[in-house]
C-alpha cells in the first residue's frame, strides 16, 4: 500500500462517522446507512489514489446515499428521525458535526449484548475493519463479521425508541479501553479516541470522569510490563516512564468534572487513579483519602470489587490486620480475592498462608501474564520459608 493510499485511508476513517451521521438524518437506518457508507469507502479506496477530490466528505456522502437509495427500505425514515429526536432529549441539541452521538447511543441499543455493542461501536464509531476489530479480539473474521452482521440485524428489528442510554454508552467505551491491545488495533488508545469525540459534544461530568480514568491509567503503561512481557506491579514501576503530560491532562480534566459537583463512579475512579499518579512513591501515597474514594464509589456502586480494592487500601492505610479485617466482608469469589489476600497476609508477616494463597492466585487467573506473576510471587515466598 502506498503512502497516498494510506492517507486516504486515514481520512475516510475520520470521515465515516459524519456520513453516516448524515444519511440517518436523511432517513436511513443504522444498518444500511453503515452497509452504504462502507460501499462508498471501498470505492474512495479504489479510486481516491489517482487523486483525492477536493470535497472528500461531500464526495462520500453523494456516493454513500446513492448507493443507500439504490437498496432503501420502507421504514427507514422514521428510525433515522427515532434516533435523532432520542439523542436529542437525552443531551440537548447537537451541532450537525456532533453525529457520531447519535451513533453511541445506536450502538449501546439495550437490546444488543456488551459483547455485540462493543463490536459495532468500533465498526460504526471507530469506523475500523471487521478484520481489525477481529485482530483485536483475536477471534477469526469469519466469527466478527457474523457477530457484526447479527448485531445489525437485531437493531433493524427493534424500534429506536430505546437507544442505550448515557450509563451504556460509557460502559461500552470502558468495555473497549479494558480489552487492551493487539495486533495492529491498540483498544486502549481506540477507546481513548472514540471517548474524546463524545466528549467534545457534551458536558456531563461522567463522560470527562470517563476520559480522565483512561488517560490517567493510560499514562502508566509503558511501566507496567518488563522487555519480556512480565508484569511489573504499581509499587515497583519506575514512575519516570509515566507520561507526565497524559496525567496533567487528565487531572484537568477531572477537576473540572468535579466542579460541576454530579459526583458519579468514573470521576471517583479517576480521583484514585490521580492520587496515584501524584505520589513519587507507594509510601508516600495518600492512602487515607484513596480510601475515603474508595468509600465514594462503594456508596454508587455496591461493587464486590471496589470492596476488594477498598481493602488492599485499608491495608496500606491502617495496617494488614485492619486490611484483612475490611477483606473478611468481601465474597471470597470476587475476582482476584486470593491474589488481594495474599498481599496483605504477606504484609501482615504470615508468609505460609501468602504462598499458598499466592499460588491458588494464579491457578485462577485468566491472563498469562498475570499468572506467570501470580506464580513468581509464590516461589519467591516459599524460596523465603525454606532459607
Amino acid at each position: 500500500m502506498t503512502d497516498r493510499t494510506q492517507t486516504g485511508a486515514e481520512v475516510l476513517r475520520a470521515l465515516t462517522p459524519g456520513v453516516i451521521g448524515v444519511l440517518l438524518r436523511r432517513g436511513a437506518d443504522f444498518a444500511s446507512a453503515e452497509d452504504a457508507v462502507q460501499e462508498a469507502m471501498v470505492e474512495a479506496l479504489t479510486g481516491w489514489p489517482s487523486g483525492e477530490p477536493r470535497d472528500p466528505r461531500g464526495w462520500l456522502v453523494t456516493v454513500a446515499w446513492r448507493k443507500f437509495v439504490d437498496a432503501a427500505r420502507s421504514e427507514s425514515a422514521r428510525r433515522g428521525r427515532e434516533l435523532r429526536s432520542y439523542v436529542e432529549r437525552e443531551l440537548g441539541p447537537v451541532a450537525d458535526e456532533d453525529d457520531t452521538l447519535s451513533l453511541y447511543f445506536l450502538c449501546a441499543h439495550p437490546s444488543l449484548t456488551p459483547t455485540s455493542a462493543v463490536a459495532l461501536t468500533l465498526r460504526a464509531v471507530g469506523g475500523l475493519t471487521t478484520r481489525q476489530i477481529a485482530a483485536a479480539y483475536l477471534v477469526p473474521e469469519t466469527t466478527m463479521a457474523q457477530r457484526i452482521s447479527r448485531a445489525k440485524r437485531t437493531i433493524a428489528e427493534h424500534r429506536l425508541d430505546r437507544p442505550g442510554d448515557l450509563s451504556v454508552v460509557l460502559r461500552v467505551l470502558y468495555l473497549v479501553f479494558n480489552e487492551g491491545y493487539s495486533g495492529d488495533v491498540d483498544l486502549v488508545a481506540e477507546a481513548i479516541r472514540l471517548t474524546r469525540r463524545l466528549a467534545a459534544g457534551t458536558d456531563e461530568p461522567e463522560v470527562h470522569g470517563l476520559l480522565a480514568l483512561m488517560l490517567l491509567h493510560h499514562a502508566r503503561r509503558t511501566a507496567r510490563t518488563r522487555p519480556d512481557g512480565s508484569l511489573v506491579t504499581l509499587a515497583d514501576q519506575d514512575r519516570r516512564l509515566w507520561n507526565v503530560a497524559l496525567i496533567a491532562e487528565g487531572v484537568d480534566i477531572l477537576q473540572a468534572a468535579l466542579a460541576r459537583d454530579r459526583i458519579g463512579e468514573y470521576q471517583a475512579q479517576a480521583a484514585i487513579a490521580a492520587l496515584h499518579a501524584d505520589a513519587p512513591d507507594t509510601a508516600q501515597t495518600d492512602w487515607p483519602q484513596i480510601v475515603d474514594w474508595y468509600d465514594e464509589l462503594l456508596r454508587l456502586t455496591d461493587s464486590p470489587v471496589v470492596r476488594l480494592n477498598r481493602a488492599v487500601a485499608v491495608g496500606e492505610a491502617d495496617g494488614a490486620q485492619a486490611g484483612l479485617a475490611a477483606l473478611s466482608a468481601v465474597d471470597p469469589g470476587t475476582p482476584r480475592f486470593a491474589a488481594a489476600s495474599a498481599h496483605l497476609q504477606e504484609k501482615a508477616g504470615d508468609l505460609s498462608s501468602a504462598t499458598r494463597l499466592y499460588a491458588e492466585a494464579a491457578a485462577a487467573a485468566t491472563n498469562l501474564a498475570e499468572r506467570d506473576h501470580l506464580t513468581l510471587q509464590a516461589a519467591r515466598l516459599r524460596q523465603q520459608l525454606i532459607g
